[in-house]
């Protein structure tokens, strides 16, 4: 490791450095960044780093990586004007954060940081994140997303006159295809003949949320206010945080940045929720494959809680953790229902005889199997359309196409048998 305040008259390059309160807290960065810089990288505490970043030898940096710990929450405002000065000097910015809170770790993220990373550091995870960050920027036509006009916001006043259902959707493994059921399926009862309910979709995956870039709807700076405020938000800013596809679905997309899944907790997710229900027939929800604090609450709240799994064993095994998982805290896993996604064809008995296999081994009812979309289901979510838009005679568009019409049947009839 070079140490900067030491550097001979004619060093190696410094490529980047490290900024930390004590760097040999974080042994496994310096371990990770010699493999990966060898001797063409140095160390910085906080006010030296203020004083180097204004000298000229800075300009050869790339990228510096600020470790902090929850120690460094009170230090808040020093890192972030040391964040300020790098990306002044289009210095590339990696936050390293052991053990600090969601909203100090946005702050730090909303001021230009490239990117964080937990400690201790994952296998290999610095080595993605640089070759990543050294990645020249995308062409500004991928871009467009952010100049495009905001969407409109939705047509009606909050009055709380309504009971709707709540149906979270819930990933048991990657690839599983949720995000893609979710949006269809909201967009299947928005869109549904005659007196169509009114439908909102909510992004609660707070890192990778997909509804957005699905229904080609712009990720709003609002949100995340909304968020940080939720247990004492209103209806009306619920409304006002949400935007359309359409005129007729109402998206609350996933924050503009990427954000720790703990931001917000149950209280403000039921909030959340208990609002949504009271001003919407149908809520569809896209849960995080994680499973956080606030899942409880929106388990509670589900009318029907969708699983998505696919035919393989990770599925199994995940079906079987989350079901242990839930039984231990004894929470309502009986309103789990098991969707399978890329089912077999119905020709494929061979196909058909292991789904049956898995569902009695894993004691489980899979009530849903949803065809393989093919290649048009991609182009659909490239595009960001619905697949009633793009190939509204692809065999998984008219699966989810018949589910819908259930669920809006069966709750006319609930209604009905209430009057």
């Amino acid at each position: 490791m070079s140490s900067i305040a030491n550097l001979q008259p004619e060093p190696a390059s410094i490529l980047a450095c490290t900024i930390s309160r004590d760097v040999q807290n974080f042994d496994l960065l310096i371990d990770d960044m010699e493999i990966e810089l060898g001797e063409s990288w140095g160390d910085l505490g906080f006010e030296d780093a203020a004083v180097f970043l204004d000298q000229p030898d800075s300009q050869t940096l790339e990228f510096v990586v600020i470790a902090v710990d929850s120690e460094d929450e009170g230090d808040l405002a020093r890192i972030t004007d040391i964040i300020r000065q790098a990306k002044a000097k289009t210095i590339k910015v990696l936050i390293v954060a052991n053990q600090i809170g969601p909203m100090a770790l946005h702050q730090l993220l909303r001021l230009g940081a490239d990117d964080f990373l937990p400690y201790p550091l994952p296998e290999g995870a610095l080595h993605e994140t640089i070759e990543r960050i050294r990645k020249p920027a995308p062409p500004a036509v991928l871009t467009t997303h952010s100049q495009e006009p905001e969407a409109a916001h939705p047509g009606f006043k909050a009055k709380g006159d309504r009971d709707g259902v709540i149906l979270p959707v819930h990933g048991l493994c990657g690839g599983a295809g949720a995000s893609t059921f979710a949006t269809n399926l909201a967009w299947e009862l928005a869109a549904m003949p005659g007196d169509a309910p009114r439908v909102c979709l909510i992004d609660f995956d707070f890192q990778f949320g997909s509804a957005a870039t699905y229904l080609d709807l712009p990720r709003k700076e609002t949100v995340y206010d909304f968020l940080s405020d939720a247990v004492n938000a209103d209806s009306d800013a619920l409304l006002q945080t949400m935007v359309t596809f359409n005129d007729k679905l109402h998206v609350l997309t996933a924050p503009a940045d990427m954000l720790p899944l703990d931001i917000i907790g149950p209280e403000e997710i039921s909030r959340i929720l208990d609002m949504a229900r009271a001003n919407f027939d149908f809520v569809i929800i896209d849960m995080p494959k994680t499973v956080v604090a606030w899942t409880e609450a929106v388990l509670s709240r589900a009318h029907v809680y969708f699983a998505l799994l696919q035919l393989d064993l990770r599925s199994a095994q995940n079906v079987l953790r989350l079901v242990r998982a839930l039984k231990a805290e004894s929470l309502p896993h009986e309103k789990l229902r098991y969707v399978l996604n890329h089912a077999p064809k119905f020709t494929d008995l061979s196909g058909k005889s292991r789904v049956k296999r898995m569902a009695e081994s894993l004691d489980i009812s899979i009530e849903l199997q949803l065809p393989d979309g093919g290649a048009q289901v991609t182009q659909a979510n490239d595009h960001g359309l619905p697949l009633s838009e793009t190939a509204a005679k692809n065999p998984l568009r008219k699966e989810i196409q018949k589910l819908a019409k259930s669920l809006f049947d069966l709750n006319k009839s609930v209604e009905t048998a209430r009057k």
